[in-house]
């Protein structure tokens, strides 16, 4: 069988999400997909060029998520629509989700590249956020709302996510969520507005 990128990231990724880093060697991966260590290193630099790909390719789907602006030209309705996205991409991405996110250990630092994407997805955010705000705001104002947002997802996001969901039902977390967004928009709008 031809080494395929995607089928290597995807052994990598169900890998990732069954037991973390540790559970990923070049070994491991290659039989998951079904292809030699060689197809391996044919494609990605080893382990290291694996999370980076992975890495890249989960803050590329939260950029992706949130550029709604496009879509339509009310900023609340923008940032329902970024929210609905980013809560759908954990779910459907959950292993780059978590990658992303801090579920790493100390052996693995994102590239220039990598590193690159996520400062990139935060200034999605920032554009949906300085989009709710008036025009004379500041970019700091913008990057305190978009912090707030990106918390408040975040957070419902890792309750669902880990233990506590085993605690209380998260049968409704993500209307739950929404509701928490309504919340979020319209103290903006008290605060800034």
């Amino acid at each position: 069988m031809k080494p395929n990128k995607a089928n290597i990231l995807m052994a990598a990724s169900e890998l990732f999400l069954a037991g973390g880093t540790g559970a990923l060697s070049v070994r491991a991966i290659a039989k998951g997909a079904g292809v030699s260590t060689i197809g391996i290193y044919s494609h990605f630099d080893g382990k290291q060029g694996i999370l980076d790909a992975l890495y890249i390719e989960g803050f590329q789907a939260v950029n992706d998520a949130m550029d709604v602006l496009s879509k339509t030209s009310d900023p609340e309705e923008a940032a329902r629509l970024a929210a609905k996205n980013y809560l759908d991409f954990s779910v459907k991405k959950e292993a780059h989700y978590r990658l992303i996110f801090g579920e790493l250990d100390d052996s693995y630092h994102p590239c220039a590249e990598a590193q690159s994407i996520g400062v990139a997805a935060f200034e999605q955010f920032t554009k949906v956020a300085a989009n709710l705000l008036p025009p004379d705001r500041s970019k700091s104002e913008a990057e305190n709302v978009a912090l707030q947002f990106w918390s408040l997802l975040h957070g419902s996001v890792s309750l669902r996510q880990h233990t506590v969901a085993e605690l209380v039902s998260m049968k409704r977390w993500r209307s739950r969520t929404m509701i928490a967004v309504d919340y979020l928009l319209k103290g903006v709008r008290s605060e800034y507005v």
